[in-house]
């Protein structure tokens, strides 16, 4: 009776925070007027409550420990069974270990649909914040906490409406998606397999189609120090690494009709130690999204501007590259989209059907006005309910 009423409670709340706004799908599911939220009746909603209460918690990625000790409690007070996959065994007795979280609401841990979203966030941290009738702001607010509490409301509505069973669905949420998708892929050592797994991350809430892929390597320039007022008796990196990014700024990359084109940002240098040393070393790391062709022959493009400016120079490329990923978009009702941002996709191994789906645009996510509005999120427990729907052929 417990799960049950947990189940109903928090159905119905949600139906009263949403008045009479019928969510419905045309080419988009999405409400049309703001919900009016405040301080008081978030309260009463379980969908907003819990999503207030995950971006305040600061879960910046490697410091994931907290958030995951208090979904483990709530979903535990919801009568779910609760696992840790720890993502380094040696450390999983220390106070700050980093773990997934596991949870389904039935006997059977394996299910056929799997939902599952990431639980770090991007620096800095910024609290909470209601900003007018419908506006949240807050780290996370948008990437991804909102997929984590939109994914547990809508199965529980799904439950609570016996639309499916205990067993059909589980939940599932990783850590470290934001550097590097370590979490996800410890999930492999699992052993588990999914028909459909719904991955959760901003799409407007639309279901992407695809997404680029992720080329990620660090130029290391080395010199010889000296006296600035004597440069013919050093070797500046910096005059290195400078040339050399000039190379890979004018290189030509591959483009596809429907990713566009692949682009490379410079995300950070550092070189030399003062303005009257000649520069030993100098460092840059890249980062290139690609719209078309195999990591491995980017590679070699970089490889031979670089090494065509100094042979000298290293190149380290990063591990989990990736090219282009296509993702299912077969559900009908849903716009689509292809989105240039990178996911746990191609980090979870398997033959599943994988979808894309989330409320909130990731034009706003990683910055200082990181924001949704909370009837996109309303919509994205829908959205989530649909996908998992059709994943069973319940709809």
């Amino acid at each position: 009776m417990l799960k049950l009423r947990n189940i109903l409670c928090c159905s119905l709340a949600i139906g009263t925070l949403a008045h009479s706004h019928e969510l419905q799908y045309g080419l988009s599911p999405a409400i049309e007027q703001p919900l009016g939220l405040t301080e008081a009746n978030l309260a009463s909603s379980p969908l907003f409550s819990l999503h207030r209460d995950l971006v305040n918690i600061e879960s910046i990625s490697n410091n994931e420990h907290s958030v995951g000790v208090f979904l483990e409690s709530y979903f535990r007070a919801h009568d779910y069974t609760v696992e840790r996959q720890y993502i380094n065994s040696l450390e999983s007795k220390k106070g700050n270990a980093r773990f997934n979280i596991l949870a389904y609401p039935g006997s059977e841990r394996q299910t056929s649909v799997l939902l599952t979203s990431h639980i770090d966030t991007v620096p800095p941290f910024y609290a909470y914040k209601l900003h007018g009738k419908d506006d949240i702001w807050g780290r996370g607010s948008v990437d991804a906490k909102a997929c984590v509490a939109a994914q547990f409301v809508a199965l529980q509505e799904l439950l609570a409406s016996e639309s499916i069973s205990p067993n059909d669905a589980s939940l599932l949420f990783v850590v470290g998606e934001e550097n590097g998708g370590e979490g996800m892929r410890a999930v492999n050592d699992l052993g588990m397999k999914w028909d459909t797994v719904v991955f959760g991350e901003p799409t407007e809430l639309k279901l992407a189609s695809g997404h680029k892929g992720i080329l990620i390597f660090e130029l290391i320039a080395h010199g010889k120090a000296g006296h600035s007022g004597y440069p013919w008796l050093g070797k500046s990196a910096n005059h290195i690494l400078i040339s050399a990014l000039a190379a890979l700024q004018i290189l030509e990359l591959p483009s596809s009709e429907k990713y566009g084109n692949t682009t490379l940002n410079i995300g950070s240098m550092n070189g030399g130690v003062a303005a009257n040393v000649i520069a030993e070393t100098a460092v840059a790391k890249i980062g290139i999204r690609l719209a078309a062709d195999d990591p491995n022959d980017v590679k070699e493009l970089v490889l031979k501007a670089v090494k065509g400016v100094d042979e000298d120079i290293e190149v380290v490329f990063y591990g989990g590259s990736y090219g282009p990923v296509d993702i299912d978009h077969d559900v009908e009702g849903f716009e689509t989209i292809t989105v240039n941002y990178g996911t746990d996709i191609p980090n979870l191994s398997g033959e599943h059907k994988r979808y894309l789906f989330g409320p909130g645009n990731i034009l706003v996510a990683h910055s200082d006005h990181e924001h949704l509005k909370a009837r996109d999120l309303l919509s994205a427990v829908e959205g989530y309910k649909r996908l998992v729907q059709v994943a069973l052929k319940s709809w």
